[in-house]
């Protein structure tokens, strides 16, 4: 089992750094692979991300030739995941990579086949069941 994760960034100088080096240092216990999708940023994370490209066999870098936004940054990402799981990492750590085993659990235990993290909800785990 391998894990995508999706991580669009616009103008993140500020992150860029201190976020890569979370996701990289998390410790699982399935196949990672990271997806950069830079959004034509212009304060210097594009250059960032070129220079640091090539380090790790595990991390990918796409450049949009334009801004397009985070949802096409997201498709971006999407389509070039070659993961059997997909999580979106934002570059503002909101959501804290040390945190990918609670989403991962239930998914590599069969007990879900989607997953969505809440702040509000506190880590533990729901089960709904609502089809339409």
């Amino acid at each position: 089992m391998k894990l995508s994760i999706v991580m669009p960034c616009y103008n993140e100088g500020s992150t860029i750094s201190e976020s890569l080096n979370s996701v990289l240092n998390v410790q699982l216990e399935i196949e990672k692979e990271l997806l950069i999708i830079d959004d034509y940023s212009t304060d210097g994370t594009r250059e960032y991300l070129q220079s640091i490209a090539g380090r790790d066999k595990n991390i990918k870098i796409i450049c949009h030739a334009q801004n397009q936004g985070k949802g096409a940054a997201l498709r971006t990402g999407y389509k070039e995941a070659s993961g059997d799981i997909i999580l979106i990492q934002d570059t503002d750590l909101e959501y804290a990579p040390n945190e990918y085993h609670k989403l991962l659990r239930p998914i590599i235990e069969n007990k879900a086949d989607e997953v969505y993290g809440s702040l509000l909800i506190g880590g533990v785990f729901h089960c709904v069941l609502f089809y339409l």
